[in-house]
């Protein structure tokens, strides 16, 4: 009967054996499954980091044209309204003795389309 007790010690000490492996399997294989996240969300976050510089170059490169385009607009604006008011300067003077000469030389004359009935 030691014997066999014996043979019973022999095989709770292997299956608690077995059992620490186990666990500590089970821990390395966690550790390897935290590290292998960690390293896919470092590789992730940099290849976002280096699609979001590219991004901000080429939109810089169209807002740059952009603006250029906008500064040409209003440039082309000002000299518009630059012309406009010289325009204005020149043609004033003569438009305003134009029109109080048609308000105020009136000449009395009969229409051509009115009929006289009598």
């Amino acid at each position: 009967m030691t014997s066999q007790s014996q043979g019973i010690q022999q095989l709770l000490q292997a299956e608690k054996r077995a059992k620490d492996k186990l666990e500590e399997a089970k821990k390395r294989k966690g550790k390897r499954l935290k590290q292998a996240k960690e390293e896919a969300v470092a590789e992730t976050d940099q290849y976002r980091m280096q699609r979001e510089k590219e991004f901000h170059l080429k939109q810089s490169k169209m807002m740059g044209s952009q603006s250029h385009l906008s500064d040409e607009i209003e440039e082309q604006t000002l000299e518009k309204i630059k012309e406009l008011h010289r325009s204005y300067n020149k043609c004033m003077e003569s438009v305003i003795k134009q029109l109080l000469s048609m308000v105020c030389d009136m000449k009395a004359e009969v229409h051509v389309n009115y009929r006289a009935t009598n």
